[in-house]
């Protein structure tokens, strides 16, 4: 199954781009629009943060800046209802998303009259009024009560995207293999809704050259069943491409998944790629303790 990718590089995290957000600079934000619509991924996240100052005109700026560059979908990322709202507004190509809707007091049926309103779709992050849960069977409720809500504001299953959050691996192996978990259920738990995963989260933390092996195991195990539809991912990580769309790694997959299955790999037989998936898999399932140097080892 191939596995729509949308670009995560346009953050205000990003020293270069949170600048030109605040100086209204649009060359580097449309670069790296360009850039990453180069890399053919099927839509762009734009994420301007909390967006305490100004966030109402941050995003609209945002969303018009991006569109004189690019006709790909935008997924709309801040913790600033009023700044979604503005963004919504501007967008005048496509669909968007809105990312993210939780349930939370107020803030959350706001965001939901939003996307009802604007004819968004949305990406359903499993966070409560008591934050991360606790583990798989809590992930399958809040996705329920999620999808019960969105349905009671007239969104359809069909433009629900359900996040089962992802956590770094170096903090909390458990919630790592809480997501692999719900990822197997989620078919049966909210049918006809679409999945989606900020796979990076995954790495964030570990050494730069270490990051590449772990979103892109982690990728794999996701979609063990089919089941994962989208990933916020780095656009220019080609390996990853390759995962997520062409099917010519199918040998890495089936390795990953056997792993997955309880099978244990002769690492003699495997090239230096397969042992690097190899040990990658076994981290983020805890088999292994996580280290900086579980490649080595």
């Amino acid at each position: 199954m191939r596995i729509q990718r949308i670009g995560e590089s346009i953050n205000v995290m990003t020293k270069t781009l949170g600048r030109a957000m605040r100086d209204r600079d649009p060359k580097p934000i449309q670069e790296m629009a360009c850039k990453q619509q180069e890399k053919g991924v099927d839509g762009l996240d734009i994420n301007i943060g909390p967006a305490r100052k100004e966030g109402e005109s941050v995003m609209e700026w945002m969303v018009k800046t991006v569109e004189e560059v690019s006709a790909l979908p935008l997924s709309l990322d801040t913790t600033n209802p009023a700044a979604m709202e503005a963004g919504l507004k501007a967008v005048t190509r496509g669909r968007p998303i809105v990312n993210s809707v939780w349930l939370q007091p107020e803030k959350g049926e706001r965001l939901l009259s939003m996307v009802a309103k604007y004819n968004a779709q949305m990406v359903g992050l499993l966070w409560g009024s008591q934050g991360m849960p606790r583990d798989t069977d809590e992930r399958a409720l809040r996705a329920v009560e999620l999808v019960q809500a969105a349905n009671e504001a007239g969104i359809a299953n069909a433009d629900i995207y359900i996040d089962p959050i992802v956590i770094p691996v170096s903090v909390e192996i458990n919630q790592v293999v809480s997501s692999l978990e719900f990822m197997s259920l989620s078919v049966d738990i909210v049918p006809g809704t679409k999945s989606i995963v900020g796979l990076s989260n995954v790495s964030n933390g570990t050494p730069r050259h270490l990051r590449g092996i772990l979103n892109r195991t982690y990728l794999i195990m996701l979609n063990k069943y089919a089941t994962l539809h989208s990933a916020i991912v780095d656009a220019f990580d080609e390996e990853l491409t390759r995962v997520a769309t062409t099917g010519d790694m199918q040998s890495i997959c089936d390795l990953v998944w056997g792993i997955m299955d309880g099978e244990e790999p002769d690492y003699a037989a495997l090239d230096e790629k397969q042992v690097q998936y190899a040990k990658t898999a076994r981290v983020l399932m805890g088999k292994v303790l996580y280290a900086d140097s579980w490649l080595d080892v």
